[in-house]
């Protein structure tokens, strides 16, 4: 039987995470049209956080220079594609969606890498929980002042919407973290020794 290696859970972790920012970048382009939350809401929200869960789950597993390496890796693949896809629509909100979003992307989750380093010996809640909830809404400022600054649209009651929803999420998420953490084993004393996977 195959054995899954560090170094296929990394590839994974970070084309997910690529994929978590193109689906983000596409979804946020639309309100959620439910219980008059169209003017404060995004479908962005749901998805976003995710990255957050990916990044601490892979910051548990192999240490914070490794989680530094999937936000890279994510960014790259997601950001590029997101650029790609503006350039190909030639539409001005579509590239400042592509430029807000790399630019909240990597500020953000290197914050969360950090944040979530720093108190890795605390409860196992304590770290995903407190770094996700600073970094989202350092990167929800970041995103809608960039992306959508000068727009008709009332850029900042979308982020506020969109940052309540992103706190609940990451306080959802906690149940994944915590069961995929068991699943990919909890090795973050050797992670903060080793920084290698190839």
């Amino acid at each position: 039987m195959y054995k899954i290696k560090d170094r296929d859970i990394f590839i994974a972790l970070s084309f997910v995470m690529g994929f978590v920012v193109i689906l983000s970048n596409y979804l946020v382009q639309f309100p959620f049209n439910y219980y008059g939350l169209q003017e404060i809401l995004t479908y962005g929200a749901f998805s976003y956080p995710i990255a957050f869960l990916i990044t601490d789950l892979t910051n548990r597993k192999f240490g914070k220079k490794i989680a530094r390496k999937v936000v890279y890796f994510g960014f790259l693949i997601g950001v590029i594609i997101s650029i790609f896809f503006s350039l190909q629509q030639i539409n001005l909100i579509s590239l400042r969606i592509a430029i807000g979003s790399g630019s909240a992307f990597l500020v953000a989750q290197l914050l969360d890498v950090n944040i979530f380093d720093k108190l890795r010996k605390k409860a196992w809640y304590v770290p995903p929980l407190i770094s996700s909830l600073i970094s989202s809404t350092v990167d929800t400022l970041l995103f809608f002042s960039i992306a959508f600054y000068g727009a008709k649209t009332s850029w900042f009651s979308l982020a506020l919407g969109d940052l309540c929803v992103k706190i609940l999420v990451s306080i959802f998420m906690l149940l994944p973290f915590r069961m995929l953490m068991n699943v990919i084993n909890d090795t973050s004393t050797i992670a903060s020794k080793s920084n290698k996977i190839f």
